[in-house]
């Protein structure tokens, strides 16, 4: 990419500690924002503050007309059908806690079954077991190779008649692992089982097909796709969302209220209730815009490019232990190196300048899979570049010294 991007990301220009310009390697936890993501957010709140769907007023009427831009741009984002299976949530947790809920109560019943993987992180364990505690489903895991594939032949067996839902992520957020989500939608579908596809890894880095997909469900959050944190998106084919209960009550979600009974609202708006974060819903749509103008192709094939020089540099560290397929992975790489301590690596990385993450990264069962309590995970961005991954390779060389 244009090495001329980096100056749309001001906090790129950064020193640390008064020495070490910053080398941000912690896009899978939040990516930065670039300047016309604050700016256009900026200017609604001086200019265009009102609440939305509400009012008569003027400023109430601009708010709306972004909000539901807002929404437009997100269904060409991910070729959805109609905006009306467009919801906004905060974030991807919250999306799939809808759907645990919604679905949960709509259609679940004791000893019906939910399928996840052992790669998930714990935003598509927990609510499951929460429905689990409400109504006493169960839980079938499909398990990984030791390369960290999804086994796809166990993955067809744990099908029963009580399966009612596939919940999976797209992309590992630990072991960058690109699963084969077509495959399992077809053979979900083929048992007339929904599929639920946790993007919060793979939106940012990759073209995104709803239609072309045929997920019943995606979920992605803002801001790991340089927009705001706090906002984030549901979506749903209109004929499960039609059919499953609100996942909260309140202020617009409704269509008429007495003490006797509530008539709820019109989709999207069913599952959106009290005042929206309608700044947040333009930093998103905003964010969108601006990767969509640089192209999600170019995105990834840059990305890759990178990654793959990561893990060849990486490598030539005596000691580096990598997780994950060497081919087919998206922008991340977890790796221990000899008996550092994952904390250690970290901690000492970051007194260089370099950002990265430490620890099991909300994936504990994963952790214990790989015979582990954590990594150090370096994870990548178009704004990213090869001088960021030789800086991250000669710090980890110093901090090797140290032990």
């Amino acid at each position: 990419m244009e090495s001329g991007l980096r100056c749309d990301f001001p906090i790129l220009a950064r020193t640390l500690y008064n020495k070490y310009p910053l080398v941000y390697l912690d896009n899978a936890a939040t990516t930065q924002k670039p300047r016309m993501v604050v700016e256009a957010m900026r200017n609604e709140y001086y200019n265009v503050n009102a609440n939305v769907h509400r009012g008569v007023h003027f400023l109430s009427q601009q708010a709306t007309d972004l909000q539901e831009a807002g929404r437009e741009t997100v269904r060409r984002f991910l070729n959805a059908r109609s905006t009306s299976e467009i919801i906004f949530t905060r974030g991807t947790t919250e999306s799939i806690n809808l759907v645990a809920s919604s679905f949960g109560q709509a259609f679940m019943h004791e000893g019906d079954e939910v399928i996840v993987s052992e790669m998930e992180h714990h935003s598509n364990i927990v609510p499951w077991q929460l429905l689990r505690e409400r109504l006493g489903i169960g839980l079938r895991v499909i398990p990984i190779t030791d390369d960290g594939h999804l086994q796809m032949e166990a993955y067809e067996q744990l099908f029963t008649e009580h399966t009612r839902l596939v919940s999976v992520t797209h992309v590992s957020n630990v072991l960058g692992t690109i699963n084969p989500v077509q495959d399992i939608i077809r053979i979900a579908h083929a048992h007339g089982v929904p599929v639920l596809i946790d993007g919060a890894q793979s939106a940012p880095h990759m073209t995104v097909d709803v239609q072309a997909m045929d997920c019943d469900f995606f979920a992605f959050s803002g801001h790991k796709i340089y927009g705001p944190t706090g906002i984030g998106v549901l979506y749903g084919k209109e004929n499960w969302l039609e059919q499953m209960p609100p996942y909260m009550g309140g202020g617009e979600m409704i269509k008429s209220v007495s003490f006797d009974r509530t008539t709820f609202n019109d989709l999207p708006y069913k599952f959106e209730a009290g005042t929206p974060d309608y700044v947040a819903v333009t930093g998103l749509a905003k964010a969108l815009d601006y990767v969509t103008a640089l192209g999600m192709d170019r995105i990834r094939d840059y990305e890759h490019e990178l990654t793959q020089y990561a893990l060849q540099r990486l490598g030539e560290i005596p000691g580096m232990r990598i997780f994950g397929p060497r081919q087919e992975r998206e922008a991340v790489i977890s790796f221990l190196v000899g008996h550092i301590h994952h904390l250690d690596m970290g901690t000492l990385l970051d007194r260089l300048g370099i950002a990265v993450r430490t620890g099991h990264h909300c994936a504990e069962p994963l952790m214990h899979r790989l015979g582990i309590e954590g990594t150090v995970r370096a994870s990548f961005s178009f704004y990213n570049t090869r001088e960021e991954v030789d800086a991250l390779v000669d710090g980890i060389f110093r901090v090797m010294k140290m032990f």
